[in-house]
C-alpha cells in the first residue's frame, strides 16, 4: 500500500487523532476546553508506548507519539505533513475511536493527508459496527479503502504492534478485522493520556475502562455487537496502577467508561481498593459512573460507590413505559423501581443523571410530554439528557432497517442522536424534532430547576454543586445550542474548517457573524448565571427548604416496596394512564 521506510526513517511518528464532527452549519465543533475525554486515545497511547518500549520497529528507530483531540485542538494538518515527510522521517496518521457522526470529518481529514502521500488508518465504532452487523460493506467504507485509507475493526491491544510494523514496512492491508479477537484486559497496557492532553478537558478529567462488553440485549445499542455480550475486566491492581500514575501527574477526576459498571464482576474489589487509596493513602479522586437501573439491588454497591468517590452517576432509564422497554430489549429496566433506585444513589451523595430516548414506535408528542412531567414530578432526577432514537450502525435496529430496505439518513454526520435518521410511524421528522426540543424546555424550566435545588437542600446536599451542573446543561442547549455531551468552554470556529459542500464565508461575513454569536453567547451566559444564583439564594435563605418534601424524594412506605409510577399503556390514548405494577 505504500513504500517501505525501514531503510530511510530514523524517526517514525504515530499520530493518534480523535476527530470531532460538523454542526448543522458545517463548522467543526471545537472548544477551548471540551468535556468528554477519549478512552480510545488513552488506550492507543499506552499500547503504542508498549510497542515503542519493545523496540519492535528497530533499535535505531525513534518512535514518536503525537496525540490530538479535535474537540479541543485545531488539527495542525500542514505541520503533521511536514513532520512525516521530512528527511529521515516517516509515520502514520491513525483516526481513533471514530463514531458514525465523526466518520465524515475523519474522511475529510484523511483525504488531506492522503493527498500528501501519508499513510492513514481509521478505526472505531462506525467501522466496527458496520462490519459486525451488515452482510454487505457499506459504500462509505469501500470508497475509503479505494482511496487508500486502511480500516481497522475491533480492539487492537494484542495486534497493534503488527499493524504498526506493517505501516512502517509499507505493507498495510486495506482492512484489519479483529472483531473475533476480543482481548483479555488483564495484563494489558493501562489507559493513560498525556498530561498535556488531559489539561484540555474541563476539570482536567481523564478516563479509563475497568471492563468492556455488556450482557444485555438493547436493540439500539452498539456496545454488545462490537465489544461483545461477554464482559471482560481489568483487576483492582490495574485500577490502582492507573490511579497512582495519574495521581503522580496531579490528575484526580475520572470518567469510567464501562457501559455498565454494575455488571463488572470485580466491582467490589475495585471499589475496596479505591476506598483504601482514598482513606489510607489520602489520594482524593472522584469519578462518574454508568450503571443500570438495577444496580441498587446489589448489596453494598451504591454505598461503596459513594465511599470510593462516585459523585455523578449516569443511569440509562431510556423510557418510563414498561412495554416500550420490553420491546426494545431493555428488560432489565423495572419502571416501578426507578424511584427507590434514584433515592439510593442520592443517599450516597451522587448527582443522579439519566438518559431518555425519544422516538420509540409508540411515542407521540403528547406521550413524551407526559413522560417528562412524570420524570419531573415522580423521580428525584437532578439531570436528564434527551436523545433522538438513532439506528446507529452496529445496532440491531440499524441492521433490521437495512435488511428491510427502509429509508435511512445517508449523511452519517447526522447520526449524533440529535437528528431523526429514520422514519417514525407516528411523527413526522419536524414533529419528532419539536418533541425533542420541547422535552428539554419542559424539564429545564426555572420552576423545575428550583424544585431540584429544594430537593438537594432538603437532603442536606450542596445546592452550589447543582448550580454548575445546571449552568452546563441549560447553557449548552439554550445558549450554545449544542447537546451537553458535545459542549465545552468557549466555542472555537475557523472559517477554513467548513465541511466540503458548504460555501466558505468571506472574512468580513464570517467575522461579523462570529462576533454576533460571541456577544449573544456572552449575554445569554451572564443572564443564566444571574438567574441561577438568584434561585440558589432564594432556596438557601428559605427556612422551609430544609424540610421540603415532594413525591419524588418521599421514601417508599415499606422496605423493598417501591411506589408505582404513572405510565402510559402501549395501546392507550394519552388521556388513559395506567399504573405500573410489579
Amino acid at each position: 500500500m505504500g513504500e517501505s521506510v525501514v531503510s530511510a526513517a530514523t524517526t517514525f511518528r504515530v499520530v493518534l487523532l480523535k476527530p470531532s464532527h460538523y454542526d448543522d452549519e458545517g463548522y467543526v465543533i471545537r472548544w477551548m476546553r471540551s468535556c468528554i475525554p477519549s478512552n480510545t486515545l488513552a488506550c492507543l497511547y499506552t499500547i503504542t508506548e508498549a510497542v515503542k518500549t519493545s523496540v519492535r520497529l528497530g533499535s535505531d528507530v525513534d518512535l514518536v507519539i503525537d496525540v490530538y483531540d479535535e474537540t479541543n485542538q485545531r488539527i495542525p494538518i500542514e505541520k503533521i505533513i511536514r513532520q512525516l515527510t521530512a528527511p529521515g522521517a516517516g509515520g502514520v496518521v491513525c483516526f481513533a475511536g471514530v463514531q458514525s457522526n465523526q466518520y465524515p470529518r475523519a474522511i475529510d481529514l484523511a483525504r488531506r493527508f492522503r493527498a500528501a502521500g501519508l499513510t492513514t488508518l481509521i478505526g472505531g465504532f462506525h467501522v466496527s459496527g458496520c462490519l459486525s452487523m451488515l452482510e454487505k460493506m457499506p459504500e462509505d467504507l469501500t470508497s475509503a479503502m479505494a482511496e487508500g485509507i486502511t480500516l481497522v475493526a475491533g480492539e487492537v491491544e494484542e495486534r497493534w504492534g503488527d499493524v504498526l510494523e506493517d505501516a512502517f514496512l509499507g505493507r498495510l492491508k486495506p482492512l484489519y478485522n479483529f472483531l473475533k479477537e476480543l482481548p483479555n484486559l488483564q495484563g494489558q497496557a493501562l489507559p493513560l493520556l498525556p498530561t498535556e492532553a488531559v489539561s484540555r478537558y474541563v476539570g482536567q478529567m481523564t478516563t479509563f475502562d475497568a471492563g468492556r462488553g455488556c450482557p444485555f440485549e438493547c436493540s439500539f445499542c452498539t456496545i454488545i455487537n462490537v465489544q461483545g455480550r461477554k464482559s471482560r475486566y481489568r483487576t483492582a491492581d490495574d485500577v490502582e496502577a492507573i490511579i497512582r500514575e495519574n495521581h503522580r501527574r496531579g490528575i484526580k477526576r475520572y470518567f469510567i467508561t464501562d457501559d455498565d459498571f454494575a455488571r463488572n464482576k470485580h466491582w467490589e474489589s475495585i471499589f475496596d481498593r479505591i476506598i483504601l487509596l482514598r482513606e489510607r493513602d489520602k489520594i482524593a479522586i472522584s469519578f462518574i459512573l454508568q450503571v443500570d437501573t438495577a444496580s441498587h439491588r446489589i448489596p453494598r454497591f451504591v454505598e461503596k460507590a459513594g465511599r470510593a468517590g462516585c459523585r455523578k452517576v449516569f443511569i440509562g432509564l431510556e423510557n418510563v413505559n414498561p412495554q416500550t422497554l420490553k420491546d426494545t430489549g431493555k428488560k432489565q429496566n423495572q419502571v416501578h423501581e426507578y424511584r427507590d433506585m434514584l433515592q439510593a444513589w442520592r443517599k450516597a451523595n451522587a448527582v443522579t443523571f439519566a438518559g431518555y430516548i425519544i422516538g420509540f414506535p409508540n411515542d407521540t408528542y403528547e406521550s413524551v410530554m407526559r413522560d417528562v412531567e412524570i420524570l419531573k414530578r415522580e423521580l428525584p432526577l437532578d439531570l436528564v439528557e434527551f436523545f433522538v432514537l438513532t439506528p446507529l450502525p452496529g445496532s440491531e435496529d440499524h441492521q433490521t432497517l437495512v435488511k428491510a430496505g427502509a429509508w435511512l439518513e445517508p449523511d452519517m454526520n447526522r447520526y449524533d442522536t440529535e437528528h431523526p435518521c429514520s422514519t417514525h410511524p407516528k411523527m413526522s421528522a419536524d414533529e419528532w424534532m419539536r418533541t425533542y426540543y420541547d422535552a428539554w424546555k419542559s424539564f429545564y424550566t426555572w420552576e423545575h430547576i428550583e424544585t431540584i435545588f429544594r430537593r438537594r437542600r432538603a437532603e442536606g446536599h450542596s445546592v452550589g454543586k447543582m448550580l454548575g451542573q445546571m449552568m452546563w446543561f441549560r447553557g449548552s442547549m439554550f445558549v450554545e445550542g449544542v447537546h451537553p455531551l458535545q459542549a465545552g468552554i468557549i466555542r472555537r470556529k475557523h472559517r477554513s474548517e467548513r465541511r466540503p459542500g458548504f460555501p466558505r464565508e468571506s472574512i468580513v461575513v464570517f467575522a461579523w457573524r462570529r462576533a454576533r454569536e460571541i456577544a449573544s453567547e456572552a449575554v445569554g451566559t451572564l443572564r443564566l448565571v444571574w438567574k441561577l444564583h438568584r434561585l440558589r439564594r432564594r432556596v438557601e435563605k428559605d427556612p422551609a427548604s430544609r424540610t421540603y418534601r415532594d413525591l419524588a424524594i418521599t421514601p417508599s412506605p415499606a422496605p423493598r416496596t417501591p411506589i408505582a409510577l404513572s405510565v402510559l399503556p402501549t395501546v392507550a390514548s394519552p388521556e388513559e394512564p395506567i399504573v405500573a405494577r410489579r
